[in-house]
Order: C-alpha cells, then sequence, then structure tokens
C-alpha cells in the first residue's frame, strides 16, 4: 500500500497518509484538522516553504481584495477545490497581505495561479479562467 506525504492545510505538518484514505477525511497527527479540504486554504509566507512540499501538487490563486477578476473567480475557484480534493490542494495568496511573498514569487498581475509539485513550480497561469478552462488547463499539467 502507498502512502503519500500531504501538508496538513491548518498547521502545514507533514502527514503520511496511505494513498486509499485520501477520500476519507484523514485528520492531522499534530493539530487533529482535516488534512485535506473542499476548499481554499490561505497561505501565508510561514508556513509556504512547508505547503508546496508533498506528494500532491498545491495550486496558488494570487490575489487582492480590490481586484474585480479576483472576486468573480473567487467561486470558480471554490468549487474547483470541491471537485479536486484527494487530487491537488487549493490555496489562496492575498498579495497585499503577503506582499513580500509575492513579489518573491514575481507576481505581476493578479489573479495568477501557480501550481507546484515536489516542491518546485510547474507552471503559471495568469488571468481568471471559467471552471472548464481551469480544470482542463489542470489536466494539461498531470492533474
Amino acid at each position: 500500500m502507498s502512502s503519500l506525504i500531504v501538508p496538513c492545510a491548518h498547521c502545514a505538518s507533514l502527514n503520511r497518509i496511505p494513498a486509499d484514505r485520501l477520500a476519507q477525511t484523514p485528520r492531522c497527527g499534530r493539530c487533529k484538522a482535516p488534512v485535506l479540504s473542499a476548499r481554499p486554504f490561505d497561505l501565508d509566507t510561514a508556513h509556504f516553504a512547508s505547503q508546496i512540499k508533498g506528494d500532491l501538487p498545491l495550486l496558488v490563486d494570487v490575489w487582492a481584495s480590490w481586484c474585480g477578476p479576483c472576486r468573480s473567480f473567487a467561486p470558480i475557484f471554490d468549487k474547483a477545490a470541491g471537485e479536486l480534493v484527494g487530487r491537488c490542494r487549493l490555496a489562496k495568496l492575498d498579495s497585499e497581505a503577503q506582499a513580500g511573498l509575492a513579489g518573491q514569487l514575481g507576481i505581476r498581475s493578479i489573479p495568477s495561479l501557480i501550481l507546484y509539485r515536489d516542491g518546485r513550480e510547474v507552471a503559471r497561469q495568469s488571468g481568471a479562467l471559467p471552471l472548464p478552462q481551469l480544470l482542463s488547463w489542470l489536466r494539461q499539467h498531470g492533474i
């Protein structure tokens, strides 16, 4: 039986989860919260390095509260999180609250999507996408 290493969405602790238990709402060994969520979680500078690790890809939506396209994309990103549980984790990075991290990531426009796998950026997309296009873009990258 293969196991996956998955960072907790709440405390960023790494958890070893049997692959066949991903759909059973596994809980974090440290904080006891669900490791995976059907909703995007907030990403910050303190937990960024831990969150991009692990065996499940991480899709980050970089946004700002004043951005109209970001606000209109938010429900689409939420819906995608529900559809991708166990295949990809989704996180939101507030570019104003985490300006240093957004700068470190080279964010030039928002919304921006960054896909991480095995601790490395593997794809980037600027602009909001309709749900079918978002899911298609992720399929192109093996999600």
